[in-house]
């Protein structure tokens, strides 16, 4: 039996993680049901509320979503049906109507997902489904909440008659109206409506001269409203058919509501039902909120929390775009209770907070802000003694409300329990209250009791020292700065930096070094020592992390070069077959050409084809017998590796192709040289160089010393011009 007390629940401000997870709710009654959570009473209550969530949650990633639950409150409508000779008016049997259609949608939804949401499902198949409270409601009520002209052959008389009485009263006002501001009786707004009946707006001076009944006046006076003659007796005519409509419309709505009451119960089962699942949607989209997850729960005693992030302190510094520190944090059997020491601002009393709020959060069915593969246990008592409890009431002094607190954990404390403690021991004496809570701490130990507390005693650090299934953490700190890294560590005690601190904060050192003397030597000495060995764990974490950065770039930079590699090795093969098929091809095309050689100089037909069998029995010879896939293979490869080559070549020439064009571009920009007798030049693209002997019609002579050529002056170059 799980049982964890209010004081737990304060202590841990769950009441602040409800009102969020209210806040979520779209209904009022789901808002009112998370207000009131608490922890389960029973494991199996636990997993079974812990699943319908993680199944929720897991909807907005599927493509088969949950449909919609909202419902409006229903509590009056069943406190009427509960109460004899009452009857439901149109809008109240509309709201029956649409929350037993979101129930039969849910229902209809979870019956055929059975698969993706088995305890949704589980959890819905005890909520009957119906289609008769809709029939009977639909066959009276129309969709705009009004009753049905056919919902009885009175009503369907009664209404035709009204439409006929209306008729004629309109007809018979609209003459009215006509005759009288012709005559110009009425005001310009002509006409008003008293009392839901038409009425003229006569002006004051003619109000004699119009005959009716005056229902009254404007606030100056100056309009008399009046009800023409001739309309009175149609008017009283349809109050009266209004009145037997309503008495029929209350005949109908009675024997409807009798129908009903029997479903009274039903409806209080879906109300709660939907409510229910409000509930379950609104830890889900807390849970999104939270990046939260669902933990292993295991059945041995263990609390394993991976990156465990305090809710409140997570989304506060979402808004405020800061940063959040997660703690990791481990009790087992082999490590039951953890002492946490250090410096005040260091994170402590969060920690200590974060792995209480979390386990009650799970155990009231919420999921966690934690890694998906931390663990943990349920267990029956969460027991807290954490923030100032000084009582004025009972007026007692925060020590005695502490020892208080501490005679309850003794009665309630076994292998069962999570004890959380913050500054375990202090409110008297030092060295008598460090005893005091060493004594109670070795009591929990011996209990098997799971825990955590808070300390700044050194025989508690000790003592974590010397039992085997207690540990001792503290919270880290610069060295050099002695500023919170809000990072708990494992298996070491740490240093209050009493003295450290008071420097820092610019105490005079002559006053610390006085406060030192008053001290023990060896109690400096035992807080100086583990300071020291914070400082060096510090810098050795430093040389750490940058080694491990050193090493995963090496690691990298390895897994680059050997892809490389891997890529050239395959390219050096290709590179190598295609060889060997070339030297192969150029090998039989060599024999042929010698062959055909022979034949041309002999002409022997046999010779000839005997020497080529014997090339084709050679080259049979060297070939493996392979299967048809293994040839296709071969030849894809060998196909490939060609079709690589052909792009290289395509590639080389086109690399050609536009060097020449830039070639031929710097040469068309190159100013054009008029060209005289004498100029010394060369074709283009050509070696030799000549001189011009004439020039004539772009034409010109060009003597090379051994001969002269004819050439036109376009396909010339300039070279140079002699001195």
């Amino acid at each position: 039996m799980i049982r964890i007390s209010k004081k737990t629940l304060d202590d841990l401000e769950f009441d602040t993680i409800l009102d969020h997870i209210a806040d979520l709710c779209n209904t009022d009654l789901g808002k009112s049901k998370a207000t009131l959570i608490t922890p389960y009473s029973s494991k199996e209550k636990v997993l079974i509320a812990l699943q319908e969530v993680s199944e929720y949650k897991s909807s907005s990633a599927n493509d088969v979503r949950i449909p919609n639950h909202g419902f409006d409150n229903i509590t009056k409508e069943i406190q009427l049906l509960n109460i004899e000779n009452t009857f439901l008016e149109a809008f109240n049997l509309k709201k029956l109507v649409a929350i037993s259609n979101t129930t039969n949608e849910l229902l209809t939804f979870f019956r055929k997902n059975n698969e993706l949401y088995p305890v949704l499902y589980n959890s819905s198949s005890a909520v009957p489904f119906t289609k008769e409270i809709t029939s009977l409601i639909d066959a009276v009520v129309d969709k705009f909440g009004e009753v049905k002209d056919n919902a009885s052959s009175t009503l369907l008389r009664l209404r035709k008659d009204i439409n006929i009485v209306q008729g004629k009263l309109n007809g018979s006002f609209g003459k009215d109206l006509t005759r009288y501001n012709n005559l110009g009786y009425l005001d310009e707004i002509k006409e008003s409506v008293v009392d839901n009946r038409r009425v003229l707006a006569v002006t004051a001076m003619y109000r004699r001269k119009v005959k009716g009944a005056i229902m009254g006046s404007s606030k100056t006076g100056s309009i008399v409203y009046i009800e023409p003659e001739a309309t009175l007796q149609y008017s009283r005519e349809l109050s009266n058919l209004q009145y037997e409509e309503r008495e029929e419309i209350v005949k109908i709505l009675k024997d409807l509501t009798n129908k009903l009451r029997p479903f009274t119960e039903l409806f209080q089962q879906y109300q709660e039902y939907l409510s229910d699942i409000d509930l379950v949607s609104s830890k889900s989209k807390y849970a999104n909120q939270l990046d939260a997850v669902l933990p292993k729960i295991t059945e041995d005693r263990e609390l394993s929390f991976k990156e465990a992030y305090h809710p409140l302190l997570f989304l506060s510094n979402k808004t405020k775009g800061e940063k959040t520190y997660p703690q990791t944090i481990t009790l087992g059997q082999n490590n039951r209770i953890i002492v946490i020491s250090g410096p005040n601002a260091g994170g402590k009393s969060i920690t200590l907070k974060t792995i209480g709020l979390l386990q009650v959060m799970l155990q009231s069915g919420m999921l966690i802000p934690v890694h998906e593969y931390s663990r943990t246990c349920l267990f029956d008592t969460i027991l807290t003694d954490i923030g100032d409890n000084q009582s004025i009431e009972n007026h007692l002094s925060t020590y005695s409300y502490r020892l208080k607190n501490m005679n309850y954990f003794l009665r309630k404390c076994n292998n069962k329990t999570l004890f959380l403690i913050d500054e375990f021991g202090t409110g008297s004496d030092p060295e008598l209250g460090g005893a005091l809570a060493e004594a109670f701490l070795e009591v929990f130990y011996e209990r098997e009791s799971f825990g955590i507390i808070t300390t700044h005693y050194a025989n508690l650090k000790m003592l974590a020292n010397e039992l085997p299934n207690i540990s001792n953490a503290n919270m880290l700190f610069d060295a050099k700065t002695l500023e919170p890294l809000f990072k708990l560590y494992l298996g070491e005690a740490g240093s209050s930096f009493t003295f450290e601190v008071a420097q820092k904060n610019g105490i005079p050192y002559s006053l610390i070094n006085k406060a030192k003397k008053k001290v023990e030597r060896g109690k400096i000495r035992f807080d100086k020592s583990i300071a020291n060995l914070q400082k060096e764990r510090s810098k050795l974490q430093k040389t750490t992390a940058g080694l491990k950065t050193k090493e995963q770039k090496a690691e990298e930079e390895k897994e680059r070069l050997e892809k490389i590699n891997d890529r050239m090795q395959k390219k050096l093969e290709s590179y190598q077959e295609l060889y060997d098929s070339n030297q192969r091809m150029i090998y039989l095309g060599q024999k042929l050409d010698d062959i055909s050689e022979k034949y041309f100089n002999n002409k022997k037909k046999r010779e000839l084809i005997d020497e080529f069998m014997k090339i084709v029995q050679v080259e049979n010879s060297k070939r493996k017998k392979q299967s048809f896939k293994q040839r296709n293979a071969t030849k894809a490869k060998e196909k490939k590796v060609v079709e690589e080559v052909v792009k290289k070549v395509k590639v080389i020439r086109e690399k050609k192709k536009e060097e020449k064009k830039k070639e031929e571009k710097i040469k068309e920009a190159k100013p054009k040289v008029t060209l005289k007798i004498g100029d010394r030049v060369r074709m283009i693209d050509g070696k030799s160089i000549g001189s011009i002997d004439t020039l004539e019609k772009g034409k010109a002579v060009v003597n090379y010393g051994i001969f002269t050529t004819n050439v036109a002056t376009e396909q010339l170059e300039f070279v140079e011009r002699p001195k």
